[in-house]
């Protein structure tokens, strides 16, 4: 390879034995790892952050498997595209019965007509998809193609595996085996990476191509002055992007619109996808606000909808006036411990008994055999309520909910109150 290339692409791994990361699905016994060795794998999206390895690991997948491989960007790929790649591979005839892979990078940047074109192929196992993406594969790709891939999600890599692909670039890449490069101090170099390899090995690239002396000693302060416009940046693919996200996120939870709508302003400004931010409010409206005002929800459900109708510019503006009125609402966390602890629970009871006049009875025989028996229909009684017990025995009068401190949630603690006694006290 060319020393021209960048630095990750030199040290880009030529064999699976050579890939770092991802051992929760390459170790032995591990699902991509079974799928491999048994030469059978399904269509797949790998998804996860950038520069955890997607591609390399499809091209590494074909390489591994000999099998042909074909290749198409999401940014620059269209409809007739993806057809001409499918019919080589049809009219391949004998040449293509080896079992021919189809990589679509950005796969979530396809539209619906697009991600249309290849059910057909993949449903009959013309092509083998690996789709790449850096978005949750359930709100970006359609459901028809989702239900006929494997979901493989990549984690950012860890500071292990990421010092072990700096130390394996200094011994071995052709340019930088020549220098003298001591690593004194890596915390910032890493820390710059954000989990991704890709930046990692261009950052370091920068520093040593701008450090004339001999030794190149790397410390923290010469990665901070070399990579500040890094830094300082934001990056939708990169560290900036969860950095910025938790930034605003905790401005809302803490009732600051102020400072909201500048990390708002900020991701606006960096090209951020509007439905990103509008997924991002309509999780805080829940987990943050939640009981304490109901009415939050609602906004950022419509928000969530308006965005996508109406798209950059104008999203902004709709961005905008629900961060402000997120932010500016009352705070509530209780339905966010209660299914926390309930969840909780059920890991350490297992799957509890059902009671008797809860379950469902469709036959006279079920009827027979006690379902349902004993069960008191609520509307038939004063207020439509009645006292029944409606948590197994072994955890009946667990209490989930704690209520905050907001006038909503207490309005529900006073009504659980008045209903069930100090059943729900504990």
């Amino acid at each position: 390879m060319s020393v021209l290339a960048p630095l990750a692409e030199r040290m880009r791994p030529t064999t699976l034995d050579e890939y770092r990361g991802q051992d929760h699905l390459l170790k032995e016994g591990a699902s991509l790892r079974r799928a491999l060795d048994s030469g059978l794998i399904p269509s797949m999206i790998f998804w996860g952050p950038p520069g955890v390895g997607k591609t390399t690991l499809a091209h590494l997948i074909a390489k591994h498997l000999d099998r042909p491989f074909h290749t198409l960007s999401a940014i620059s790929s269209g409809v007739k595209d993806v057809r001409e790649v499918i019919n080589k591979v049809e009219n391949g005839g004998i040449f293509q019965q080896s079992g021919t892979l189809l990589f679509i990078d950005e796969i979530h940047r396809f539209s619906k007509t697009q991600q249309d074109s290849l059910l057909g192929a993949v449903e009959k196992g013309v092509v083998t998809l690996i789709g790449a993406t850096t978005e949750n594969p359930s709100f970006e790709v359609i459901s028809a193609l989702l239900s006929r891939c494997q979901i493989y999600t990549l984690k950012e890599h860890s500071k292990e595996s990421l010092s072990e692909i700096l130390d394996k670039a200094i011994a071995k890449d052709k340019t930088l085996k020549t220098k003298n490069i001591q690593l004194k101090e890596t915390n910032a170099l890493l820390a710059i990476s954000g989990g991704d390899a890709r930046k990692l090995l261009n950052v370091f690239e920068i520093i040593i191509g701008t450090v004339k002396s001999d030794p190149i000693i790397i410390t923290n302060d010469l990665v901070r002055l070399t990579a500040q416009q890094s830094i300082m940046s934001y990056d939708k693919d990169g560290e900036q992007h969860y950095d910025i996200i938790s930034a605003f996120i905790k401005s809302i939870r803490g009732s600051d619109p102020n400072a909201a709508v500048y990390w708002l302003a900020r991701m606006v400004e960096g090209g951020e996808d509007p439905k990103f931010i509008a997924r991002r409010l309509l999780i805080s409206a829940s987990e943050d606000i939640g009981l304490a005002n109901p009415n939050a929800l609602l906004m950022a459900n419509n928000c969530f909808q308006a965005v996508q109708v109406v798209g950059w510019p104008e999203a902004r503006l709709i961005l905008s006036q629900c961060t402000i009125y997120l932010a500016n609402s009352p705070k509530g966390n209780a339905s966010y411990i209660a299914i926390n602890r309930a969840q909780q629970l059920v890991k350490e009871t297992g799957d509890l008994g059902i009671p008797l006049p809860l379950r469902n009875a469709p036959t006279k025989l079920i009827k027979e055999l006690g379902y349902g028996e004993g069960y008191k229909y609520s509307h038939d009684f004063p207020g439509n309520f009645a006292q029944q017990e409606f948590l197994p025995e072994e955890i009946k009068g667990t209490n989930f909910i704690s209520p905050g401190s907001s006038s909503k949630e207490q309005e529900i603690a006073t009504r659980t109150t008045k209903l069930w006694g100090k059943k729900y006290t504990k």
